[in-house]
């Protein structure tokens, strides 16, 4: 950085450097507006897309005819370069946000599905089991044990649509709504170095922020996982003397214990 970034504000915007104080000074109102609608992009198109995802997931789970086609289509939508989806987008929504948001749905679908899919295959068969016994209905059978038990994957997988969204935004530059990514833009084709970094920068934090906010939140709307992960360690003998067995009556439960125990504590 020269020494006019430094000794002058005025200076770094006249010799156009990559670390400029001033821009922010001067450029506020500008960097705010661009992050708000960054931001709104990014929650409308994970919040639509796990609005779709949620039933073809169980759609998919409840009959297997439908598991191929889910996981075929949107796994073709992913495929599709973002600068290609966008076009084929714009005689239909023309030169507005909806391109984008749809864009991003269409590929956090992908994740989303698998994700949701995964963690309800991954629900012990012993929980549903016990949940029917108790008269439990296909309704709440899915809304009070299944989902609850899939949470960790959802969450998962909406961490990730959420960190690829914030990239991903960014391209709807080329419509004239990708938030940042319109100064990005802007700033490359008047090679506007401060600009181009500090637009890239928020980008930056916005997905780390994202991600570590919805990585707080799943381990608050879970607290069941840190329980059985405390136990395995414990389970594993730290602390024991070398050479002496766990006593009888400590060893881990069969999987699937947790998910009845879960479905004993819902009735």
């Amino acid at each position: 950085m020269s020494s006019t970034a430094t000794g002058g504000p005025e200076g770094c915007l006249a010799q156009n450097d990559w670390l400029c104080g001033e821009y922010l000074r001067t450029r506020q109102s500008e960097l705010l507006d661009a992050t708000v609608e960054h931001v709104w992009i990014t929650a409308a198109s994970v919040g639509i897309a796990l609005l779709l995802a949620l039933p073809l997931a169980v759609a998919a789970r409840r009959w297997r005819a439908a598991r191929g086609p889910a996981l075929g289509v949107t796994t073709v939508l992913y495929t599709i370069p973002s600068l290609a989806m966008f076009a084929l987008l714009l005689p239909v929504f023309g030169l507005s946000a909806a391109v984008v948001v749809t864009g991003l749905v269409l590929y956090s679908l992908t994740v989303l599905v698998r994700n949701i899919l995964a963690g309800l295959d991954a629900v012990p068969a012993e929980a549903r089991e016990a949940a029917r016994g108790m008269g439990y209905g296909p309704g709440r059978l899915l809304f009070e044990v299944e989902l609850p038990l899939a949470l960790p994957a959802l969450l998962a997988g909406v961490r990730i649509a959420t960190v690829t969204a914030v990239s991903l935004t960014t391209i709807g530059a080329i419509v004239g709504y990708g938030g940042l990514g319109n100064l990005i833009y802007d700033g490359m084709e008047s090679y506007f170095k401060s600009q181009v970094l500090t637009a890239s920068a928020i980008c930056v934090l916005l997905a780390v922020a994202a991600d570590v906010l919805l990585l707080w939140l799943g381990r608050a709307l879970t607290p069941w996982t840190r329980t059985r992960s405390r136990a395995r360690k414990r389970g594993t003998g730290a602390g024991r003397p070398k050479g002496t067995k766990e006593p009888r009556g400590t060893q881990q439960p069969p999987p699937g214990t947790a998910g009845t125990d879960l479905v004993g504590k819902a009735g």
